[in-house]
C-alpha cells in the first residue's frame, strides 16, 4: 500500500490483510454504484485489494476506471456480474449542514450530543464513516470508538 493510505484507528485489527473491505473502500463502491460482497473482495488477490484501496475514485473518468476493475475483478474471481448500486446524487456525507438523522440517532442512544458544527468539521471520509457504522447492525460496536477516534467524546 502507499504511504498516502490511511486507515482508522477502528478499522486496526484488519487493515494489514485488508480480509474486510475498509470504509476508504466502501465509500468509493458508494461513488462508483457497485455492491461488494465481503465474499467477493475475499476472492481478489492482495496485490488488487491494494490497488482498489490506492486507486483513486473521485473524478467522472477515475469513477468509471474504478467502477470497471471491480467489475472486471467480481467476474473473474466469483463468475457473477457485479451488483449494482444506485448513486446517490447528494449523499449525507456530504452535506455539512445537517448530520444525518441514524449518525444523530446512534449518537443520542450512547448519549452523545453531536452539534452541527462538530459534523461541518468533520471530512468527508469520517461523516461516511459513522454514517455506514450507525446504520449496519453488524459494525455497531465501532461506532464509539469512531467518535472517540474524531474526537466526538
Amino acid at each position: 500500500m502507499t504511504q498516502k493510505t490511511t486507515f482508522f484507528q477502528f478499522e486496526a485489527d484488519f487493515v494489514q490483510s485488508l480480509r474486510c473491505v475498509p470504509m476508504q473502500v466502501r465509500l468509493k463502491l458508494d461513488t462508483c454504484g457497485i455492491k461488494l460482497k465481503l465474499p467477493q473482495w475475499n476472492r481478489f488477490s492482495a496485490e488488487e485489494r491494494e490497488t482498489l484501496v490506492d486507486l483513486p475514485c473521485e473524478t467522472q473518468a477515475e469513477i468509471c476506471t474504478y467502477r470497471e476493475l471491480l467489475q472486471r475483478l467480481v467476474l473473474a474471481h466469483t463468475s457473477e456480474i457485479a451488483t449494482d448500486l444506485a448513486i446517490d446524487p447528494h449523499p449525507a456525507w456530504e452535506n455539512l449542514e445537517s448530520i444525518a438523522p441514524s449518525v444523530q440517532e446512534k449518537a443520542e442512544e450512547i448519549g452523545v450530543e453531536i452539534t452541527p458544527s462538530h459534523w461541518a468539521n468533520l471530512t468527508t471520509d469520517q461523516r461516511f464513516a459513522l454514517i455506514k457504522l450507525s446504520r449496519s447492525h453488524h459494525e455497531n460496536h465501532n461506532f464509539l470508538p469512531a467518535l472517540k477516534e474524531f474526537h466526538l467524546i
